[in-house]
């Protein structure tokens, strides 16, 4: 395998995701309220989506924008506002929900997948949402590759780093949510969903703003 990174220079690299994972972020905020409104699976599926949006930016980054602006063009710098209608409407239906209870299995079931897409896709558009996120891996990466010289199994190896950094931190994010969602009733999970709903249009402002 033809690569320039070092057993130093990866666990380097993974020490300093971790950190920058566990920071409180719009993505934690995601994670944790996802996870505390809806369980642990939410939380995870929002995860995903986080990660899958980084890797995005990690080959935009170790690879360049420029093939990626002009595929795209002008739709370019529409993302981040698609990424706050979206976040906006989900978090109008998070605010209006009702708290159902274990017995309500019929409705929860129904409902079951269009919600974990929702969540998946909450975590995608907050990290595609923030493009300044792939200006920042260019001013990081440099610190433990020499990226002018970036090959397909650096790429890889950076790309699984940042695999079980980011999406280890935020799982645990998950699990204290969840386990906190656990121990609370059906009223207070009403306004504990009233919170993760506004926690999504504060988002989805942050997005719009930051653009």
């Amino acid at each position: 395998m033809q690569t320039t990174l070092t057993l130093g220079s990866i666990a380097a690299l993974f020490s300093a995701m971790v950190v920058l994972a566990a920071l409180p972020s719009v993505s934690v905020l995601a994670v944790s309220t996802r996870s505390a409104s809806g369980g642990f699976l939410h939380g995870a599926l929002t995860t995903l989506g986080i990660v899958v949006g980084d890797v995005v930016f990690i080959v935009l980054a170790l690879w360049g924008l420029a093939v990626l602006r002009a595929t795209l063009g002008d739709f370019f710098v529409v993302i981040p506002y698609l990424g706050a209608v979206y976040l906006m409407f989900l978090g109008i239906g998070l605010w209006r929900s009702l708290a159902t209870g274990m017995t309500d299995e019929k409705r929860r079931l129904k409902s079951r997948l269009a919600s974990f897409l929702a969540s998946f896709l909450t975590g995608l558009f907050i990290t595609l949402g923030d493009q300044k996120a792939a200006l920042f891996y260019l001013g990081f990466f440099p610190a433990f590759l020499d990226v002018s010289q970036v090959s397909v199994e650096d790429t890889a190896i950076i790309v699984a780093i940042a695999v079980g950094a980011v999406g280890g931190v935020k799982l645990v994010y998950a699990a204290l949510a969840d386990r906190a969602r656990t121990v609370l009733n059906p009223q207070r999970r009403r306004g504990l969903n009233r919170l993760a709903g506004g926690v999504m249009i504060a988002i989805a402002v942050f997005l719009v703003v930051m653009a």
